[in-house]
C-alpha cells in the first residue's frame, strides 16, 4: 500500500479513530455480544474515548482517513513479568486484508521491543481474530477470563 501512513495518534485524530473504534465494534462483535452490550457502544463514547486517550495508540491512515487503529501498552496482567500488551486493534471491514492490521502490529512491537513477552486478549469465538493473531506468531496460553459474559483467552507471543 503506497499510501499507507502508520502513525501515533494525537488529539486530533479523535472523531476518525472513535469511527473506527465504534464501527469496528459492529462490525465485529454484532452477535458475538449481547444485544445490551452492544446497545452501550456508540459513536458518541466512542470518540469520547479516543479523545481523553490518545496516548500509546497508533492510527493507520489511507487517502487521509483513518482506517484503523492499535493501542499499547504495559501489561495488566500480574501474573507476568516484563510484559508488554496489544491493548486493541481495529481496522474497518472493508480495508481488511491489505497488510494495514500488520504495519499496526509491526507499530506496537517496535514500542513494546523492551519487553520480554507481548500478549493480547481475544475473544475464544472471534476465530478469525485469533487465526490472524496466530500468523503474527502469537500461541495461546491457559488463561481466559470473562468480558461481558463471553470467554476472552490470553495469547502470548515470546521473542
Amino acid at each position: 500500500m503506497n499510501n499507507l501512513i502508520i502513525r501515533k495518534a494525537t488529539i486530533d485524530d479523535a472523531e476518525g479513530k472513535g469511527y473506527v473504534h465504534y464501527k469496528s465494534w459492529m462490525e465485529t462483535y454484532t452477535g458475538l455480544f449481547p444485544d445490551d452490550v452492544m446497545a452501550k457502544v456508540t459513536l458518541d463514547r466512542s470518540v469520547k474515548m479516543a479523545r481523553e486517550h490518545p496516548e500509546n495508540t497508533y492510527v493507520a491512515m489511507l487517502n487521509n482517513k483513518i482506517v484503523g487503529f492499535a493501542c499499547y501498552l504495559e501489561s495488566r496482567d500480574e501474573d507476568l513479568k516484563n510484559a508488554g500488551e496489544i491493548m486493541a486493534i481495529y481496522v474497518l471491514n472493508e480495508y481488511k486484508n491489505r497488510g494495514i492490521g500488520r504495519a499496526l502490529m509491526k507499530a506496537c512491537y517496535e514500542e513494546l521491543s523492551n519487553y520480554d513477552v507481548i500478549i493480547l486478549w481475544v475473544l475464544e469465538s472471534n476465530q478469525k481474530a485469533i487465526s490472524f493473531y496466530e500468523s503474527e506468531g502469537f500461541e495461546r496460553d491457559s488463561h481466559s477470563k470473562l468480558i461481558y459474559t463471553k470467554k476472552s483467552i490470553r495469547m502470548i507471543k515470546t521473542k
